[in-house]
Formats: structure tokens, C-alpha cells, sequence
């Protein structure tokens, strides 16, 4: 029976590569990869010549069964995303979960994921959070925002650059413009910021200056 890797890989900076991350991608028998373009540059880095399969959302409910044939038997393999931890508002859960349904061992190692940085540097209460991910884009998004501007913990959001300024004018509008907000960007890049106030500031902030790259939001709860 093999084994199953759940293994990070940076958000940005490839310092933030472990070295057991890269000693299990090199040991493994088959690499699965979010986008292999993208990982294959992380790869061709650190001198890993594992053979990689592409496992992304549009084909992972068909190719599980052929993976957990291959586990049991007895190829270990290691599930990449394109950018932080395998299954945060990326693909592995499914594979995951069949794996322990099939008693096959599954192994996830620790390293980057952007929110907890993001969360961190916030300066926000990070003592109780509540991971969202991303918002729904039209079904059930008015339920949702309803939802959590009665939630007492620090909310962490992931959103995209074109659909930032409609998020942030959403939380104005659901938690009000004096809600406490960071908006954490191209975390570990060169052009890395965090701009920290009220909702209504960061709004502007954001409507004035369009935004670029991966985005955080931290959301403060409700007093």
C-alpha cells in the first residue's frame, strides 16, 4: 500500500520551500500537480525530476479512482497546488477523504498557505478566526455576507484583483463603514503590502488604485 503527500509549496518567494518538501517531491513516484506549467518551473528549481500528472478541480472526480488503484499498489504520491497548501481553496479533499475511506495513509506536510500570514499581520485578533475562502460570486452571497456581520471572530477572506473593490463595497454596506479591514497583497513577492483601516478607507483606497495580484482580506469581527 502506498502513501499519500499533501505538500506545500510557496506562495511566492521560493525560499519558503522546506527541505523535506523537497526530499518527499523527489522521493515520491508521481507528482500531482495543479497546473504542471506552473509547478514545473518550481520543480525544474530544485532539480526534481519526479514524473508529474496534471489533478486540477475540472478533472479530479474522474481520475480518483485511478489514483487510489495506484496507491494500493504501493506507488507513493505527493498532491501539489499552484501556490500554498494542497486542499485550502484548492484541489484535495476529495483525493484526500477517498484515501482514508480505502485505509490508504495520507501525510500533510506544514509550510505555506497565505492566509495564516496575512491573518497574522493584520493586527487583528488572531486568538479565534473563521476561515471563509472565497465568497460565493452571485447564489447565496447576500445570505452569506448577512451571516458573518454577526460573527464575533475575525473573518479571513481570499478574493481576486477585478472582484476586490465589489467585495470591499459589499462589507461597507452588510458589516459597516467603520468595520476594521487589512487587505494583505502578493504575499512573500517583491511587490508585498498590506494596507490596514476602517472598510470605507480601505474602499477608497483600492478605488483609487487598482489592485494586482493574490489577495487576503482580514476582516474584523463585530463588537
Amino acid at each position: 500500500m502506498g502513501k499519500l503527500y499533501l505538500v506545500p509549496t510557496p506562495i511566492g518567494n521560493l525560499e519558503d520551500m522546506t527541505l523535506r518538501a523537497i526530499r518527499i517531491l523527489k522521493e515520491v513516484d508521481l507528482i500531482l500537480a495543479e497546473d504542471t506549467r506552473t509547478s514545473g518551473k518550481l520543480l525544474q528549481h530544485f532539480e526534481i525530476g519526479t514524473p508529474m500528472h496534471s489533478h486540477h478541480m475540472h478533472n479530479e472526480h474522474r481520475s480518483i479512482a485511478n489514483l487510489i488503484t495506484k496507491l494500493k499498489g504501493g506507488a507513493n504520491l505527493a498532491l501539489i497546488s499552484d501556490a500554498g497548501t494542497p486542499a485550502i481553496s484548492d484541489p484535495g479533499f476529495l483525493l484526500t477523504r477517498a484515501c482514508l475511506e480505502n485505509d490508504i495513509a495520507v501525510e500533510c506536510l506544514p509550510g505555506a498557505t497565505a492566509f495564516v500570514p496575512a491573518l497574522v499581520n493584520s493586527g487583528l485578533p488572531n486568538d479565534k478566526f473563521v476561515f471563509e475562502g472565497f465568497l460565493p460570486v452571485k447564489k447565496g452571497r447576500q445570505t452569506r455576507l448577512k451571516l458573518l456581520a454577526e460573527e464575533t471572530r475575525t473573518v479571513i477572506f481570499y478574493e481576486s484583483p477585478h472582484k476586490l473593490v465589489k467585495t470591499l463595497t459589499n462589507f461597507v454596506e452588510y458589516f459597516g463603514a467603520d468595520r476594521p479591514i487589512s487587505v494583505s497583497r502578493e504575499l512573500t513577492k517583491l511587490y508585498e503590502e498590506t494596507v490596514r483601516g476602517t472598510a470605507e478607507e480601505v474602499l477608497k483606497h483600492y478605488t483609487e488604485k487598482p489592485p494586482k495580484g493574490e489577495i487576503v482580506i482580514v476582516v474584523g469581527g463585530k463588537k
